[in-house]
């Protein structure tokens, strides 16, 4: 049973008021994969009567008065993306499609989403409940960040969405944790993984430099950038402040992650793994033919690449589902009626993540100083593959399963440093878990360009492309690598790309179709590397195209077969 969206369900379960109501920017789509569905299916499992409006009219109340007033709060998320990023592509036009809308046409979800939605519930509903944000747009729009859009320093997301809090990172155990004190009337500001606005400074955490202080100073922004990017990790990091106005965000520390058997219980629960009827009336969503048949083994990510923000989000401890849970939930796709045999994808952020942890950072939490990967590994990261080989022969041997297909990126560094198992899980992927390519993303070529990413050197690229060539020759296999490449990035020029297009002409022997412009997001390195024109380690003045015709000349660069 899907949580309820119409007046006409809750009837049906004889409700007559929901204790929380989550307002979202994608369609209702009830799965594992969805934040929106996971937070409400964890507070449903709780005990609390959980509604979700998804896409409402935001030009009417007819929407988003659909359910009535929640009596804890209201949540309200943007969705699975940034909405800015959802609505536009790094030149600034407008995308016509949305995977995560019925029909696929971009019309549904609104600029800013998440102010939007706040201020739709604010103007049918006066003195409401406390409005909390949450989902990637709110996580990464916490503090002071720059805005591509606007080309500008924006405030901390609270503050422009007129909410009550805000829960950053994953949020299951903040959640839980607010929903018990709303009830029970207990103070809330001492939850670990919210932000709230207050009129003084905490005295105990750290004090950033002020909105107005890192909006007119670059060198203040980049200070309050390391400050903050330090504090995400959860067993060391201290609280934060930032004066915006008159008033503070308070940032708490980070939730801790959820141990494993928490994990699997949320990947447990009764997801219909569907759009909700009242919306799949409206046509397809795209983003379900990806997801449906696609199983979780892990979150968060250690590579610490400089344009990703998975490190700020879901943070850099790996946290992986036991093997019991992953084969569950592989046996009960196998149930579902439409099921064809297939496995689209076992994975996580970084598919080959999965069950390689550093004891160390586990117990003591990250190195301040240093990171796992770049720009060597850590010798206390053990890089074994072991586990993974099991996994994915285990699923495969389950009846019903035809093939199991790893889709989602691999670090092919790793595999190249697993002296004992990385050659043999590359096999595996070989013989059994691809079909005719294997995506990976190299980025660049350019070490120059590479440093700025965070990305490890071409070396690495070569090496691993004659191990994946080498091993489809000898088993016999016609396959091929593809890879993602990323332009005008900052510290990359046309003369980089050129020296990007004659390397994969020459190396690579092909002309890659999967080039993406690069987009600053925000809360990010490389987007801070944009709006600074700077090298935030070394302080050193940083080439940055801005133009948006020469950044599309430098993609254009790589596709010209000429």
């Amino acid at each position: 049973m899907f949580l309820p969206t119409t007046r006409a369900e809750m009837e049906k379960l004889s409700w007559d008021r929901l204790d929380v109501i989550i307002v979202t920017g994608d369609t209702y789509i009830d799965s594992p994969y969805i934040g929106a569905a996971v937070i409400g299916r964890v507070l449903q499992a709780a005990g609390y009567k959980v509604g979700i409006i998804a896409q409402p009219d935001i030009e009417s109340a007819k929407d988003i008065t659909r359910l009535g007033e929640p009596t804890l709060f209201w949540g309200v998320t943007a969705g699975s993306v940034d909405s800015m990023v959802a609505n536009y592509t790094a030149l600034k036009k407008r995308r016509w499609k949305d995977d995560f809308t019925p029909g696929g046409k971009n019309t549904k979800r609104p600029d800013r989403a998440t102010i939007v939605y706040s201020n739709l519930i604010r103007r049918y509903y006066k003195n409401t409940k406390p409005i909390v944000l949450g989902g990637i747009e709110a996580s990464l729009r916490r503090i002071a960040h720059y805005d591509y859009w606007d080309d500008k320093i924006r405030r901390a997301i609270l503050f422009d969405a007129k909410a009550d809090i805000l829960v950053y990172g994953m949020g299951e155990k903040s959640v839980l944790e607010l929903a018990y004190n709303l009830k029970n009337g207990k103070d809330w500001k001492d939850i670990r993984g919210i932000c709230y606005i207050s009129p003084y400074p905490k005295e105990e955490f750290i004090l950033l430099p002020s909105y107005q202080e890192v909006k007119e100073d670059k060198r203040k922004f980049t200070s309050m950038f390391h400050t903050f990017y330090v504090n995400n990790d959860p067993l060391t990091a201290k609280g934060l402040c930032q004066q915006q106005d008159s008033r503070y965000l308070i940032q708490n520390p980070p939730s801790y992650p959820l141990a494993q058997q928490e994990l699997d219980r949320v990947h447990d629960l009764p997801y219909e793994r569907e759009v909700h009827p009242f919306y799949k009336r409206e046509g397809e969503v795209e983003a379900l033919k990806t997801i449906k048949f696609s199983i979780t083994t892990h979150r968060g990510c250690y590579g610490e690449c400089n344009f990703c923000s998975i490190t700020v989000h879901q943070g850099k401890i790996v946290q992986g589902r036991s093997e019991k849970s992953i084969l569950r939930e592989a046996k009960l796709l196998t149930k579902l009626k439409d099921f064809k045999g297939y496995i689209l994808d076992v994975g996580g952020p970084t598919a080959n993540m999965y069950g390689i942890e550093c004891q160390k950072k586990l117990k003591s939490g990250s190195c301040p100083d240093k990171r796992c990967l770049y720009p060597q590994f850590c010798p206390n990261l053990k890089i074994n593959h072991k586990k993974q080989v099991e996994i994915l022969n285990k699923i495969r041997r389950i009846e019903g399963i035809k093939k199991v297909f790893v889709a989602s990126g691999i670090r092919y560094d790793m595999v190249l440093d697993d002296q004992k198992y990385g050659e043999r899980y590359l096999r595996e992927l070989v013989k059994y878990h691809i079909s005719g390519q294997l995506k990976i993303a190299p980025e660049h070529i350019g070490n120059n360009v590479l440093e700025k990413m965070g990305k490890p050197n071409q070396g690495y690229l070569k090496r691993f492309k004659e191990l994946f060539y080498r091993i489809n020759r000898e088993e016999k296999k016609r396959q091929f690598l593809t890879y993602y490449l990323i332009a005008a990035h900052p510290g990359c020029r046309e003369e980089d790309m050129y020296h990007l297009k004659d390397y994969v002409k020459r190396e690579l022997k092909i002309i890659p179709k999967q080039i993406q412009i690069f987009t600053p997001i925000p809360s990010t390195y490389s987007t801070l590397m944009y709006y600074t024109e700077q090298d935030p380690f070394t302080r050193k003045a940083l080439y940055v195209e801005k133009d948006l015709k020469k950044k599309s000349k430098q993609k254009r660069i790589i596709i010209n077969p000429r």
